[in-house]
C-alpha cells in the first residue's frame, strides 16, 4: 500500500450511500452441520407415534424426508414438535442441536426463539452460540440480527473475522461450502443500505493477494460518494495486488471497472485502456477487448474499427453466416472404374 493511505482514510464523512443489494442467494436455510441422512419411509415410526415419543434427530430426519416430499402439512407439525420437544434449561449442545433440526426443518424463526432461551457467557460457548444465531438469521434474511451476530464475533476487530469460515451451502454430494465470516458481515451491511460500513469491513480483512483485490473492487463499488480520484487510488491497489498473484481474470474485471469510472478524457482513462487492450490479448479475451474498444476515445479510428470488425468475426458462432469454422465440404459419388 503506498504511503500515506490508510485503507480507512479513503472513506471519507458524509455522503449519500447506494442501496443495498441482496448479495447471498446462497445462504441456505440448510447450510450447517451436515444433515443426518433421512430415515426410508418403510423404517419410520408412525407420524403420531413419532409427533409423542420422537427424539431430536428422528423429528429432524423426518422432517428432511417431509421437505424433501413437499408434504407442508407433516412439515409444520414437525416444525412445532421440534420447537417445544426440548423446553427451556437445556444445556447449550442441546439448544444448538435443536435450533440445527430447526434450520434443518426449514424454521429459522423458530430456531432463532430456541436459542434465546440460552445466553452464554463470552467464551467458547458464546462463539458457538453466536455463529448458529448467524446462521438462523441468514436463513431468515434477517440482516441487522445475522450482521450483530457476526459484530459480536468480531468484538470490534473486524479484521479478526476474515480466518473464521461459516457454511453457506451444502451441494448434492454432501460437502459444504465455507466463506469468510468478514465477507459475509460485509454483504449483511451491504442488504441494509450501509455501503461505507460494508466498505469499512471489507478494508479491515487481512488476507493479501487476489482475495484482497477482489475486496477492494467490491470496496469501490460501494463507495459511490468517494471522489473519483479516491476511488480510482483503491483500483490501483486492487489491480497491484491481483496482478501479483497472477489472478489475470480478476485484473480484466477491475480493469473494466477503472474504465467504467466516469474519470473523463486524460492521461488515467487512455492508460487504464491500453493496460486493458494489452491484458485482451494475453489472456486471448476476445470479448473483454471488443467491449474495451467499444469504449475507446478513438473508437473512430481506422485501426480500431479493423480490429473490432475482426473480434466480432472471431466472436460470432462458428457455423452462423459469417462464422470462422470451415464449410462443409459437398458430399460427392464416389468415381467408379469399370
Amino acid at each position: 500500500m503506498p504511503a500515506g493511505l490508510s485503507p480507512f482514510s479513503v472513506l471519507g464523512k458524509g455522503g449519500a450511500c447506494l442501496a443495498g443489494l441482496l448479495s447471498f442467494a446462497l445462504l441456505l436455510p440448510t447450510a450447517g452441520a451436515l444433515p443426518a441422512q433421512p430415515v426410508p419411509v418403510q423404517a419410520q415410526p408412525s407420524l403420531k407415534t413419532l409427533l409423542k415419543t420422537g427424539t431430536l434427530d428422528q423429528l429432524a430426519q423426518a422432517c428432511q424426508a417431509a421437505v424433501a416430499e413437499g408434504n407442508a402439512n407433516t412439515v409444520n407439525l414437525l416444525q412445532q414438535r421440534l420447537f417445544a420437544v426440548k423446553p427451556a434449561p437445556q444445556p447449550l449442545a442441546v439448544v444448538l442441536a435443536n435450533a440445527d433440526g430447526l434450520l434443518t426443518c426449514q424454521a429459522p424463526d423458530l430456531a432463532l426463539q430456541v436459542l434465546a432461551r440460552y445466553s452464554p457467557a463470552p467464551g467458547p460457548d458464546r462463539s458457538l452460540w453466536l455463529s448458529m444465531q448467524w446462521r438462523a438469521a441468514s436463513a431468515g434474511l434477517h440482516h441487522q440480527r445475522a450482521a450483530d451476530a457476526l459484530q459480536a464475533l468480531a468484538g470490534g476487530q473486524p479484521g479478526a473475522l476474515d480466518a473464521r469460515l461459516l457454511p453457506v451451502q451444502e451441494k448434492e454430494d454432501g460437502t459444504v461450502l465455507s466463506r469468510s465470516a468478514l465477507d459475509l458481515l460485509a454483504a449483511h451491511l451491504e442488504s441494509l443500505g450501509l455501503n461505507r460500513e460494508a466498505a469499512a469491513v471489507l478494508l479491515a480483512g487481512r488476507q493479501g493477494g487476489a482475495s484482497s483485490a477482489e475486496r477492494y473492487g467490491w470496496a469501490v463499488a460501494l463507495l459511490e460518494a468517494l471522489p473519483i480520484a479516491q476511488r480510482q487510488r483503491l483500483l490501483e491497489l486492487a489491480l497491484d495486488r491481483a496482478a501479483a498473484a497472477g489472478a489475470w481474470g480478476l485484473v480484466a474485471e477491475l480493469l473494466d471497472q477503472q474504465l467504467a469510472l466516469d474519470a473523463g478524457p486524460g492521461a488515467a482513462a487512455t492508460k487504464a485502456m491500453q493496460r486493458r487492450l494489452r491484458l485482451s490479448g494475453r489472456i486471448d479475451d476476445a470479448y473483454g477487448e471488443w467491449l474495451a474498444r467499444q469504449r475507446d476515445p478513438v473508437a473512430q479510428d481506422p485501426a480500431n474499427l479493423q480490429r473490432r470488425s475482426a473480434l466480432e468475426l472471431q466472436l460470432r458462432s462458428p457455423r452462423a453466416a459469417g462464422g470462422h469454422a470451415a464449410s462443409p465440404q459437398p458430399r460427392t459419388n464416389p468415381v467408379t472404374h469399370p
